[in-house]
Formats: C-alpha cells, structure tokens, sequence
C-alpha cells in the first residue's frame, strides 16, 4: 500500500493522473531488474492497482526453430520449451517469476531518475494541453527570474512557466525577481525541451484585451474594438464601433474622469492612448486618425492604398508627429500607406504629375496639349486605360464626337502593339526572363531600363536594394516607398517553401473603405457635420 500512497501523492503535487505515475514506477522497477539479472532479459513489472504489490517476471517467447533465434535469452525453441511446460507451442511466453528486488543505492537512483523523467513528461504534456488554447488570453504571473532582459514568468503556482522575452516587454520597463505581472499570451509551442508560452506586453491585442477588461461595454459586444496600433511605451491609437447608437463608444471607453483609460495607461506604463470613433468613411476616419492635426483634404487610391493627406504649412509637424509617430500609427490603424503634405507640396505634385502625364499622351497618341489635358481631366492616367476604354464613354468628353473618341482609341492601341514589338525585340536582345516580365507591377518601359542595367530575371530584381532600384529608374518613374515594396514582394518565392517561423506582427486590421479612387474629401466639412470630437486622448 506505501507504493500506492506515494504515487497518489506525486499524483496530487504534479496535478497529473495517478495511472501515469504507477507506470512510471513500473518502468522504474522494471530497469532495476534488467540491472541485476541482465539488460536483454525481457523482464516486466506490475503493481498491483488494489493491493500495491509488485510482481516481478521473466518472458521468454517460443519460436519454430533454433536458428531463427534471435536472443537467446528472450526467445527459446519450441523443444526447449516443452521440457518445461509439455503444451508449449510457437507464439506462447514462458513466464518466469522472480524474487522482489533488494534496491541498492545505484537501483534505487537510477529508478528515481527514470520515475522524475516520466512525471516531467506527463507534466509538460498536460501544461500543453492546458495552455495550447488558451493563445490570445491575458494572464497574471510572477517573475521568477530575469536573464539579459528576457523573464521566465511563473503562471500556474510553480506548475507552469512561461517566456517573456526582452523585446515583447515595453521599453524603459524594469522587472526584477517576484515582481507580479500581466501579459498577453500570443504563442504556444510544443518543444523537445517541453511546451514553450511566449508572453507579450507590446502586442497591439495586450490593449485591446485591457480594455475588454476594464469597458464592460465591450465585454458584453455592445462596443467593438476594430483596429488598433501601438508604439509600445510612448503611444497608441485605437478605433472603436458602437453597435448601439445611444452609447458612446469613445466616452464608454474613457470612462468616468477617464478612470478606464487611466487603468489601462497605467499598466502600459503611461503609454498616451487615442481613443477613436470607427466610421466606415475612410476619409472622415483617416482625418480623426490624424487629431490634433486639422486635414484640409483627403486624396486616396484605392488600388494601390495610398492616400496623399494634405494640411495646411503650420499643422505639418502636428500631422507627422515626432520623429513620424502620429502618421504611422494612423497608417497602422487604417492599413493604408498615408503620405502628408502642406497644401504647397501637393499643388507642386499634383502640378509635375501632370505635366509629365500630358507630354506622354501628347509623345503616344500625336495630339496637342488641349486634347491631353482633357483627357487626364477625365482620369485617364495611362495610355492603356484610354486604349481599353469604350468608344461610347469616349464620346461622353465634353467636345469629343464618335469619330474623335475611336480615333484615339485606335491610336492608342497602335502605340501599345509598338511597345509590345520593342519590348519583344529587347527581352531577345538584352535576354530578359519571363518572371520578369510577369512580374506584377513591372511595366514594360521599366522592364527594358532594368534590363540595360544588367537586371534581367527576377531573383536580379529581388537582390537589388532599395536605393539600388530608385537610382536605375528615378524618382519621376517610382517612388521609394513603391520600390521597397516591389522588391520585398519579389523575395517572398525565396521563403515560401521555407518552414514558417513563429512570429507575431504586431498589425492592426484595416476598416473597411468605402471611398473611390481619386475621391477628396474636405477637412473643413467632415470634421464640422460628420465626425464631432470623436478623438478622446489623455495627454
């Protein structure tokens, strides 16, 4: 019965089941007994789960003939065996009991190790299966102890721990042995060393799941969180979307004398947060995005995500904040890359944009600089669009008849056909890679400059830096923010047959944008009927 207590003992401690521990002592017997009376002897223990007693014995299998014997000392002959028990036939085991094992120091240690082992296997395999989903939960834990910044947190009273790695804590925070702490479970792992929980403090959902603590509205699914962005120690921003239009989601959120807020800044070490009303206006969001700073206008595109934010010359600073941290987390929040200007900088852009569009229909399609005009006044920004475009909405240009309007068209497609020829005489001349020339967001005139600076396959393209491209084609041909990402996307075939690593981005969900391309959205008048004061911050 001492067997017995004991394992419900190590059973209770380890919080695992008792039957593992009694198979672990089994085994432990098991290898002792293999010690004293020999390593290839197939002996096999049993404790008896009423009573506790152990039995100890001996297997032998009997084979068909003497020479297929493997190991002589578990396998006997069917001969052999029949001297011992007469009805002995192939297949049956000759069981030996043997005598209780006597534990010498050595037995006794080696059966210690083997019966820690086999509890430690059990533990960490129930601690994965407690923990495994339990990803995207904020837990309280203790830290235990700190090397080079990074923290092993006990999370379950001794039983469980887990990581905090020095770049998931926030910048300037100092945690030292048996501080108490809260963090954001944003991985869990199944290791060789055992399963591994990576916790996180800088991870945008760490805010997200705070509030969700401290805001019963958004608790309960009155108020939803619906994207957020964090510059861990300094600065965030979050949208939030009421479902019930009598509440306020951003007053809920800042609560009475903004003591909600202020819970949630004080476990984020006094990080500033933006609390903003959600609307499905990418425009009149983008422009509470960017409070205090007044936008006069709002250009987007919808097909590449940009949008140009234009502010008067003394708001400049206020919009970019220091060192960019207002326009960034804006561009996390919304999930567009968002560009600021003075109303100066965007008059000279829109002014050279359109000069350089003009000389190259006038270059393409032989007309004059009136006819030009026109065209990019109707949208037109590309040669191809005006090829591709119905005769019939070609007639609807103020001034343009039917003849005018197919003409063009004809023109246009007459000057693509010319390209193609170049391009295909280029790819043979300068030997140019298909991947290439179907590489998406390369057009052909880029194609050949890259070419003649002996950049000719994609791998070609995907090794050159980012200065490196913007040199070869110029500003006038593609911006930098445009060539970092191009390039990045070329090197994404380099990794995808790469095992995943696991890591956490900390990205905020894009709201949904119901703004067409081109379309301007006045500062003044958005701010004054559609979105009042939606901006609560607390410094």
């Amino acid at each position: 019965m001492e067997m017995l207590q004991v394992a419900d003992a190590v059973a209770r401690e380890k919080n695992i089941e008792r039957e593992i521990v009694l198979e672990a002592m089994e085994e432990a017997i098991q290898k002792a007994g293999r010690s004293k009376y020999g390593h290839d002897h197939d002996i096999r223990a049993n404790i008896d789960r009423k009573t506790g007693i152990i039995d100890l014995k001996r297997y032998r299998e009997v084979v068909a003939d003497e020479d297929i014997i493997e190991d002589e000392v578990q396998h006997i002959t069917v001969e052999q065996a029949q001297r011992e028990k007469k009805d002995a036939k192939v297949g049956d085991f000759l069981i030996d009991e043997l005598p209780p094992l006597d534990f010498g120091r050595i037995a006794a240690m080696t059966a210690k190790q083997v019966i820690v082992q086999k509890v430690r296997e059990a533990e960490r395999a129930r601690q994965y299966i407690e923990f495994k989903d339990r990803t995207g939960e904020i837990i309280n834990g203790v830290i235990k102890r700190v090397e080079y910044g990074n923290a092993t947190v006990d999370i379950g009273s001794g039983r469980a721990e887990a990581i905090l790695r020095r770049e998931e804590c926030i910048p300037r925070e100092h945690l030292k042995n048996g501080d108490r702490v809260r963090a954001y479970i944003y991985d869990v792992r199944e290791e060789i060393r055992g399963p591994q929980i990576f916790l996180s403090r800088t991870h945008p959902e760490f805010m997200a799941k705070l509030f969700t603590q401290e805001v019963p509205e958004i608790y309960d699914g009155m108020i939803t969180i619906k994207a957020v962005a964090r510059d861990p120690g300094s600065r965030a921003k979050i949208a939030v979307q009421s479902r019930d239009t009598s509440i306020d989601p951003v007053g809920a959120c800042v609560g009475m004398r903004g003591s909600r807020v202020q819970a949630v800044v004080n476990e984020l070490q006094g990080e500033k947060v933006d609390i903003i009303n959600w609307t499905e206006d990418l425009g009149s969001f983008i422009i509470s995005a960017l409070q205090p700073a007044e936008v006069a206008k709002v250009v987007m595109d919808e097909d590449k995500k940009r949008m140009d934010v234009v502010v008067p010359e003394e708001q400049l600073s206020l919009a970019i904040g220091r060192r960019g941290q207002n326009v960034r987390l804006a561009s996390m929040l919304v999930g567009w890359d968002i560009d600021v200007m003075t109303e100066e900088e965007e008059a000279n852009r829109r002014a050279e944009e359109f000069k350089s569009r003009s000389e190259a229909f006038i270059t393409a399609l032989d007309i004059d600089e009136m006819i030009s005009q026109l065209l990019i006044a109707e949208g037109f920004s590309s040669v191809r669009e005006i090829a591709e475009t119905p005769v019939e909405e070609m007639t609807e240009i103020e001034g343009f008849d039917e003849e005018i309007g197919q003409e063009l068209i004809n023109r246009a497609a007459t000057w693509i056909g010319e390209q193609e020829k170049i391009l295909a005489t280029k790819k043979t001349e300068l030997n140019i890679q298909d991947d290439l020339l179907e590489f998406e967001g390369l057009t052909p005139e880029i194609v050949i400059k890259l070419a003649e600076n002996e950049v000719k396959s994609l791998d070609d393209f995907a090794d050159l830096a980012t200065d490196e491209l913007t040199e070869i084609l110029g500003e006038d041909m593609i911006k930098e923010r445009d060539a970092e990402k191009l390039i990045m996307k070329a090197r994404e075939r380099w990794f995808a047959d790469e095992e995943p690593v696991a890591m956490e981005e900390a990205t905020a969900q894009a709201p949904a944008a119901g703004a067409q391309d081109n379309k301007t959205t006045d500062g003044e008048t958005v701010a004054a009927e559609e979105a009042p004061a939606d901006v609560a911050s607390n410094g």
